[in-house]
């Protein structure tokens, strides 16, 4: 089963802002180990209120901030940045 993996825009902008081969581990990481399995929960942590719904992957001190849509088989990536600052508002 592959799953559908879509960056929202402000994602997609804070994406930019990293360096290249930062950029391409965290797209590799997308696209080699969340979209190509069965179940992308398996590799995620469950977030809890405020960011309820969403799960956590981590790429080496980096966050991806993801909601799971397992009707449409669609992973959203909702915010990407460093640990220290991706729970932050």
């Amino acid at each position: 089963m592959t799953w559908r993996v879509e960056i929202k825009d402000t994602a997609r902008k804070e994406l930019r802002r990293l360096d290249l081969p930062v950029q391409r581990r965290l797209l590799g990481f997308l696209r080699e180990r969340v979209a190509t399995g069965e179940d992308p929960t398996r590799l995620g942590k469950a977030l809890h209120s405020p960011l309820g719904g969403t799960r956590r992957y981590r790429v080496g001190d980096y966050r991806l901030i993801c909601r799971i849509e397992h009707a449409t088989e669609t992973v959203w990536v909702l915010k990407i940045a460093l640990r220290d600052e991706v729970y932050r508002r």
